[in-house]
């Protein structure tokens, strides 16, 4: 069960293996996208059609025949990677349980962008777990555990990749443990007065880049949001009208002086610097609105700054 690419690491390692068998494939129902509004697949769907793999999308997962139909998959065990939240009338259908992927080391970074969470909170050390649903989102026993390092520059999409990867064979792991009857899952316990840290979904008021934050706490939203939403931040022209930019690779670089938060300067390197609250943020990707992303120096050499204030908010 499972809808984004990140799914689809674990459903082609499951079919490459050479003890399980997939019975089916549970995605989300096709939406229509684009300005023709064509039907868009999942990539969960787009996979299981490549294998020639039945496929269920229901609408409402406690629907009675979609429950139906999937009893008589007869399945021994439910793997779910980034899917929706699974009613109990669902998960408790096999008989050795239903089992979650999830990119974190839980409990800290429960949610829908576990990932992203991580890189913006500037962290060092992720990985992924395996655990057993139950009622609760993210809290049942876990199974499994791998820690994965966070490179001081790495991008979401980059450990999101190296996660994917990492996240497949944690799924072979966790389902010949199961075969082989040797699962205990571990309570999560949460000491006393420890703080967990979330994962709440992005929101559009993450996004926004507040040049009154420390530099290094605007490069790692920066990177927190790199490729996808982007993080970005606004500027207007000399007639008033506000565009966005957005920024999709920075760098920290120190600085004795700084002037006013969010004000900027294009230096004799032809970099794209901006005053943070302790230091300067150089943009090294960006996409002004209406343009393509590009390398900020390709943009500024065709863009006539003069015709802006210098200021970004």
């Amino acid at each position: 069960m499972g809808t984004p690419e990140f799914a689809c690491a674990g459903l082609e390692a499951i079919l490459s293996s050479d003890f399980a068998e997939v019975v089916g494939v549970v995605t989300v129902p096709d939406k229509p996208a684009g300005r023709g509004q064509q039907l868009r697949f999942s990539e969960v769907k787009k996979t299981a059609l490549a294998h020639q793999l039945p496929v269920l999308q229901p609408e409402k997962l406690k629907d009675e025949d979609f429950v139906r139909q999937l009893k008589q998959l007869n399945a021994d065990v439910f793997v779910v990677v980034a899917f929706r939240i699974l009613p109990e009338v669902v998960y408790s259908i096999p008989p050795k349980g239903s089992f979650n992927l999830h990119a974190s080391l839980l409990p800290n970074y429960r949610g829908a962008a576990p990932i992203q969470r991580a890189v913006m909170n500037g962290e060092t050390m992720t990985g992924v777990t395996t655990f057993f649903l139950n009622p609760q989102v993210d809290c049942g026993d876990i199974i499994d555990q791998v820690e994965v390092p966070i490179g001081p520059r790495e991008t979401t999409g980059e450990l999101y990749d190296h996660l994917m990867r990492v996240g497949a064979d944690l799924i072979l792991k966790t389902l010949k443990a199961i075969e082989a009857g040797n699962v205990k899952g571990k309570c999560q316990q949460v000491p006393e007065n420890v703080v967990l840290k979330p994962a709440p979904k992005i929101l559009r008021e993450d996004m926004l880049i507040d040049w009154k934050q420390p530099a290094q706490t605007i490069f790692n939203q920066i990177r927190g949001l790199s490729p996808y939403p982007g993080a970005f931040t606004r500027i207007k022209n000399l007639e008033g009208r506000e565009f966005i930019l957005k920024c999709y690779e920075a760098e920290v670089r120190d600085a004795v002086h700084i002037g006013e938060a969010g004000r900027f300067e294009i230096d004799k390197a032809g970099d794209f610097v901006v005053n943070a609250a302790d230091g300067l943020v150089v943009l090294k990707t960006i996409q002004f609105e209406g343009k393509k992303r590009m390398p900020s120096g390709e943009f500024v050499r065709g863009w006539h700054s003069e015709n802006f204030e210098n200021v970004l908010y």
